[in-house]
């Protein structure tokens, strides 16, 4: 179709779709092997497919918004209730390992001596690494909230400047975490808490390196000039996902590491 007389966007026929599901499968099944027969050879080589897949299918969505002028209002606004709602669900995702925490915690079972932490546990000290943490976040929630004010603004400089520091934040936090795991005194395998903290500060984590990548991407499409103050979503929704990272964030630090220990 050269022309049409409507806003939306029909898209073209993509091998994205398919491959991507199938390189989904190949990585579980990947996880099972290395999980069972301690061999992560599958697991590497479909991490690698998925992140080429990845990377072209949104290189296409990148074209059809920036260049392909595809992203009319009512596909916008399409878009962001697809990132509300992609939001939402991740929301229920950590709710389901709070929920366990909290089962857990406040009516700790005979099998861990009734006390929480289980006997033999050292738990972290809130006030270290931690609490610089919760700092790094919070201040990388203000540098990106500072970076859309720019974008508004048409204020390239203050942008740039705003997501550089967004990004080395976002790398600095995930630095101190796996440092943090490394000096870990007890491991997944130790009882409930074990489970419970490093499922939920490990999902965390990688919530947050997945944060880290969107705000790079969009540093590199701020630096290529494809945004304007009127036409920014892809730089909204990173925005979008880096403060609700922040907020579970605040609750992992209130309830795991303070409250918890």
């Amino acid at each position: 179709m050269t022309t049409k007389n409507h806003p939306y966007h029909l898209v073209d026929v993509s091998p994205w779709p398919i491959l991507g599901a199938l390189s989904a499968l190949t990585l579980m099944t990947g996880m099972i092997k290395w999980f069972h027969l301690f061999n992560n050879n599958l697991l590497l080589i479909s991490m690698v497919t998925m992140m080429l897949i990845m990377f072209q299918w949104w290189r296409d969505i990148v074209r059809e918004g920036t260049f392909q002028g595809h992203h009319t209002f009512t596909v916008t606004m399409g878009l962001r209730w697809g990132m509300i709602l992609f939001i939402t669900s991740e929301v229920f995702f950590f709710i389901s390992f709070f929920w366990g925490f909290f089962h857990s915690s406040l009516s700790p079972t005979i099998e861990i001596g009734m006390l929480w932490p289980p006997k033999g546990i050292v738990p972290f000290n809130p006030t270290q690494i931690p609490l610089l943490n919760t700092l790094i976040l919070l201040t990388s929630g203000l540098t990106v909230t500072w970076a859309h004010h720019g974008l508004m603004e048409n204020n390239y400089k203050q942008a740039l400047e705003a997501l550089i520091l967004t990004v080395l934040l976002g790398v600095y936090f995930t630095m101190l975490q796996a440092y943090e795991y490394i000096e870990s005194p007890f491991t997944i395998a130790d009882a409930v808490y074990g489970s419970a903290f490093f499922m939920a500060t490990g999902f965390h984590g990688i919530h947050v390196i997945i944060g880290t990548t969107f705000l790079f991407v969009c540093l590199l499409r701020h630096i290529k000039n494809h945004f304007s103050p009127i036409h920014h979503f892809g730089f909204e929704a990173a925005a979008w996902y880096w403060h609700f990272v922040d907020v579970v964030w605040l609750f992992l630090y209130i309830s795991i590491y303070w409250w918890g220990s």
